[in-house]
Parts: C-alpha cells; structure tokens; sequence
C-alpha cells in the first residue's frame, strides 16, 4: 500500500511538472492533474491539500537535484573563477529542464508564503554555494556579490526563457563574461 501511494505521489508530482512547464500556474489544476495520472480529482486531495502543497512538494524533491547538480559542476573546478563560471553555466545548462520549467512557472505565479519561503530558501542555498568562491578571490562583501552574481544569472535565465533573439550559448557566454568581468573588475 504505502509503495503504490508513494508510485501515485510520484505520478502526480510528474504530470504537475509538465502542466506547468507547457502552460504555467494556470495548468496546474486538480482536475488537470487527475486527468493526465487517470485518478479521481477526488483522490488528488487524498495526496495535495491545494496546489500550493503541490508546489512546495515540487520544490522539495526537484531543488535539491537541481543544487546538487550545480554543486556537482563547481566541485569538478580547479578555480575559483572556474567554481564561477560552472556556477552561471549549469543553472543555465538547466534551463531547458522540465524541472526548472516548472520551479520558473511555479515561481512566476501566485503562491503561499509557505512556498515562497521554500523557493527563497532554495535559492539562498544556490547563492551560499558560491560564497566559498568569492572568499577565495579575495572579494569583500562575498555574500553581497554572491546575491549579485545570482541576479546575473537570474536575469540570463529569463532572456533564454522568453525565447530572446539570442542562442542561449551566447546568452551563458554573456553572463559568464559579465560575472568574471565584474569579480575581476574589467
């Protein structure tokens, strides 16, 4: 019973991330999810109390893979401006992934303070991830630029989103440029 449970959770967190990578918070509906794993819409309130619980769930089980990836990409850095450069690149590398899809439509959409904590934490464990790396440069206020350095990669992250005129290999190449430029200071 509680492997057949943890297989239908498991289908419900699935079908939640495509609904929300092919069209956003709005496609995230129970009876969108009962659809698409052959439940009752009566039985996905057995798993989720709301869609808010369905995202915080997501972000529970998808963010830490994702950071886990990224970490994985700075430890196999000789540098510290190699740890930075496979910090900027592998979140943008991640982009086309499903899971990333759906942390950006979910983030994008209106939340609970309950999830938006989640996402926020989440994300203050990727900045955390390279502090180490501007300490080791030297750099003054490491945690302040590790935001900053953050912002860039945001900001690059929604330009490949929308689909800008840009190859995306050309938009990481901008924001690796703009984020050793900047802790180089040139």
């Amino acid at each position: 019973m509680a492997e057949h449970r943890t297989m239908q959770r498991g289908a419900l967190l699935d079908a939640a991330r495509s609904l929300l990578s092919e069209g956003g918070t709005e496609a995230l509906t129970f009876p969108a999810l009962a659809e698409r794993t052959g439940l009752a819409r009566s039985s996905v309130y057995e798993y989720f109390r709301s869609r808010a619980a369905v995202v915080e769930e997501l972000c529970a089980v998808d963010f830490p893979v994702w950071a886990a990836e990224v970490e994985a990409a700075m430890a196999a850095a000789d540098t510290a401006e190699g740890k930075i450069e496979a910090y900027v690149r592998s979140q943008l590398q991640l982009v086309g992934d499903r899971r990333h899809r759906a942390v950006v439509a979910i983030s994008a959409g209106e939340l609970d303070d309950g999830a938006r904590e989640k996402i926020r934490a989440a994300h203050g464990g990727l900045v955390t991830m390279i502090v180490d790396a501007l300490t080791a440069l030297g750099r003054p206020q490491p945690r302040l630029e590790a935001m900053l350095l953050q912002g860039v990669v945001d900001a690059a992250v929604r330009r490949i989103e929308l689909g800008a005129a840009e190859d995306p290999a050309t938009i990481a190449d901008a924001a690796v440029s703009m984020a050793l430029g900047g802790i180089r200071g040139t």
